[in-house]
């Protein structure tokens, strides 16, 4: 197949699946009180369950299902991800308790895989010149989903209730299922890397420095996403004062951060392409942990937004990079594993991430969230360019 038809068709698919979960998740709480007849004591409770059950098994299983794409097949796993995913969220749709909704999202954590597989077969079909571009728009099409989806789902939980948008995105999770089965073909490896990956296999991933490093670059990075889930809303209504509409507000300066994420990927992923994507990564990070820092410095609501569309045009520089290091770096037959790996290790991030973020607002205060955020990016940054000087 052609690489700008696979293309075309993976954006639509990650659109599909991030606008899907994006759609539902922000709205948890008030599901599992409306829908579900949770009291308003046990509701945070309850959503810190339902909430993390996912990330739990889909570190476990991520691996797994890697490995087996490598030798079943990436369209073979990214057609069971996009099948049981939207199965999990059919069965989102019809649970009657907070039981049972848990039990759905570890089903859902069990089924997840897609956006390894997505990324997989990308990097197999792309040409090496287009990889950065290619991973960039992917990326910038997952943080736009980000946006889209809780404005989605809050006007189908509006008009509709919330039990509709879970069978609007079983719908579109099965589409993409469609799509892998009738459209996308299993993408070939190149013959002449067989032999030297087969070599390779006796290496355990894990013991490759530059490898090591971008995954634990990876988690920590989606660590810090994480990290201001449990502050950032109460910590925007703050800095907002007493307002009328402040769900809206804060709905909105949260969502910048996407916006900017969303327009800046693609950028970013084409000049890793020319200038090298250590570099992109380090400047990444190093900008997005120096908004991050002025983020926690007391200030207006104005100051902070333009913060977090500033940020968001950094952060969006970060995984596009470290995918394509990734993907340079690991032989065909090993790319289904390889970002199987790292999306487990950004699973373990994404549960530590508002666990810390909590402890971190209550004991110390909300702006030390961030600049404990901000200090780790920079961190991570000094670690980045010190690679790089290596690899140079």
């Amino acid at each position: 197949m052609n690489w700008k038809i696979v293309l075309a068709i993976l954006t639509m698919n990650i659109l599909f699946m991030s606008s899907s979960y994006t759609m539902l998740i922000p709205f948890l709480p008030m599901y599992l009180t409306r829908d579900l007849g949770v009291s308003a004591d046990a509701v945070h409770l309850w959503s810190g369950i339902v909430f993390s059950s996912t990330f739990l098994v889909s570190a476990i299983m991520a691996p797994i299902w890697g490995r087996m794409a490598d030798t079943k097949g990436k369209r073979a796993m990214a057609m069971r991800a996009s099948f049981l995913l939207s199965v999990s969220y059919f069965l989102g749709g019809i649970v009657q308790s907070p039981e049972q909704l848990t039990l759905m999202r570890l089903f859902q954590g069990f089924a997840a895989g897609l956006w390894p597989m997505d990324l997989a077969i990308m990097t197999l079909y792309a040409p090496p010149a287009r990889l950065g571009f290619c991973l960039g728009l992917m990326q910038g099409v997952l943080t736009a989903g980000g946006v889209v989806g809780p404005l989605l789902g809050g006007v189908l939980a509006e008009a509709f209730g919330m039990r509709t948008s879970f069978f609007v995105a079983g719908c579109a999770l099965f589409l993409n299922f469609l799509i892998f089965t009738f459209v996308i073909k299993e993408p070939p490896a190149p013959k002449q890397e067989k032999a030297s990956a087969a070599g390779e296999k006796k290496t355990s991933l894990w013991k490759i420095p530059l490898i090591r490093s971008m995954m634990i670059c990876g988690t920590l990075v989606q660590m810090v996403i994480l990290i201001l889930q449990p502050v950032i809303t109460t910590y925007i209504a703050d800095l907002a004062g007493p307002m009328d509409n402040i769900v809206f507000v804060a709905g909105f300066v949260f969502s910048l951060g996407g916006i900017a994420g969303a327009m800046a990927a693609p950028i970013w992923g084409s000049l890793g392409q020319k200038k090298g994507f250590f570099r992109t990564m380090c400047a990444g990070l190093a900008g997005a942990g120096i908004c991050m820092i002025l983020q926690g410095i007391p200030h207006s609501l104005c100051l902070f937004a333009i913060m977090q569309f500033t940020g968001g045009l950094f952060f969006c520089a970060i995984q596009p990079a470290i995918n394509a290091v990734l993907a340079s770096n690991t032989p065909p037959d090993y790319k289904g594993r390889i970002f199987g790996f790292l999306f487990a290790a950004q699973q373990c991030g994404s549960m530590a991430g508002p666990i810390l973020g909590g402890v971190i607002a209550t004991y110390l205060g909300m702006p030390y969230v961030f600049g404990f955020a901000g200090v780790l990016l920079l961190t991570l940054s000094l670690i980045v360019r010190n690679h790089y000087l290596i690899q140079s």
